[in-house]
């Protein structure tokens, strides 16, 4: 007879031992995002990691802002607090967690290209989470001019990687060192993994209990997605890299059926009134997204992380990608400096709300349309290599 600790022993296994199929969790993110979108605003990384650039900077005497806000109380920090936080939590219940700290040569790589993050970043208005994935599924022309870039970056910045292997190797040689792994036989991440999720839990009573009720939740909604993160390994990195890299489409195809479906309930909520139509719909189309786009794509390569990847794997023990978070966050702030003080944060593009042009019709079956072209491409890839850099 099967015991109740083996039953939940075996399920325990299924959502903590296992990768999470890539598909469903595509479907996940999309309608997080969209519940999010509908209870305050969508997901984006680069706003939350701005703020941390700012807050220090601030501090340091480099930026002068008054109407900063702490941390701790701004909700994209929250969102970007509860992706590492559900990342970690995650790992240490799935016993993925360590400290991974890779060569010299790969920390340098993930310094300039978190750097190229935050600039890639403030031209776009967003980062590919939120200047592309959430900003097509708001109909926003911008997000279909960063999607263009984030493409022609990766692909400039694989044809870099290549170029480094093949004429300076060295540069990135040497064995990663490897802390804090769970043993083979037994470990205790999943219990410390169960306490942190138990405070985890409890923060927002704490910050309703100081009048703060929203903030909590917006720590929440990025545990969420970190949780998802974390046991689908689901990446728009991947997404962009792995047709020119592997030939590979699986998170190409998930990140497509991402969008359409975060679309669809974007969409529902401006159509309804629910939502204000114009809300992230950025006035970056044309240079800002198109130069931010592939900024931020040559970046995302040599970090090997993204926006929300970037975090999600900092919150897993990466400590290249604690390296990029940081010079994110100051590449961004400083980034966002100097486009206001030159005007030229002004002279980055134009606000386009695609139903406005298209129709409501027009506009969804276009995003729809680009998708499954996308899709349809690196599938077509898959099975030719055509587009394969190796």
């Amino acid at each position: 007879m099967t015991s109740p600790r083996d039953v939940f022993a075996a399920q325990f296994a299924v959502v903590f031992r296992r990768p999470w199929p890539v598909w469903g969790a595509a479907i996940l993110v999309a309608a997080t995002n969209v519940f999010l979108f509908a209870f305050d605003r969508p997901f984006t990384a680069s706003d939350g990691v701005r703020n941390w650039g700012d807050w220090v900077l601030t501090g340091l005497g480099v930026v002068k802002r008054s109407d900063l806000v702490a941390p701790w109380l701004y909700s994209g920090s929250l969102l970007n607090l509860g992706v590492a936080a559900g990342a970690l939590v995650a790992a240490l219940l799935s016993r993925d967690f360590a400290l991974r700290v890779p060569a010299r040569g790969e920390l340098a790589k993930g310094a300039i290209g978190g750097a190229m993050l935050g600039v890639g970043a403030m031209l776009a208005l967003g980062c590919n989470i939120g200047g592309f994935f959430s900003a097509v599924s708001a109909l926003s022309l911008s997000g279909f001019g960063m999607m263009i870039g984030l493409a022609a970056g990766a692909f400039v910045g694989l044809r870099y990687l290549v170029w480094e292997m093949q004429h300076r190797p060295r540069w990135s040689r040497g064995a990663a060192r490897v802390y804090l792994a769970a043993s083979e036989g037994s470990s205790r991440q999943p219990v410390i993994g169960l306490v942190l999720l138990i405070v985890l839990l409890a923060i927002p009573f704490a910050y309703s209990a100081q009048g703060h009720g929203a903030r909590g939740l917006f720590l929440l909604f990025g545990a969420v997605f970190g949780v998802v993160f974390q046991r689908s390994r689901l990446c728009l990195v991947r997404a962009f890299r792995e047709p020119f890299m592997t030939g590979d489409a699986e998170h190409t195809r998930a990140a497509a059926l991402a969008i359409v479906v975060s679309m669809l309930g974007f969409a529902i909520l401006k159509f309804t009134d629910l939502k204000d139509k114009g809300e992230w719909v950025f006035p970056a189309a044309g240079a800002g997204a198109l130069l931010g786009g592939l900024v931020f794509g040559i970046g995302m390569i040599l970090t090997g992380g993204c926006g929300a990847g970037s975090i999600w794997r900092m919150g897993e023990g990466q400590v290249k990608l604690w390296v990029a978070v940081i010079t994110f966050s100051l590449g961004a702030s400083l980034t966002r400096l100097a486009l206001t003080q030159t005007g030229l944060l002004q002279k980055l593009g134009v606000a386009v709300f695609l139903p406005s042009v298209l129709g409501w019709a027009g506009a969804v079956g276009l995003v729809i349309l680009v998708m499954l072209a996308w899709a349809a491409v690196a599938t077509w890839n898959e099975a030719t290599g055509k587009l394969s850099l190796s």
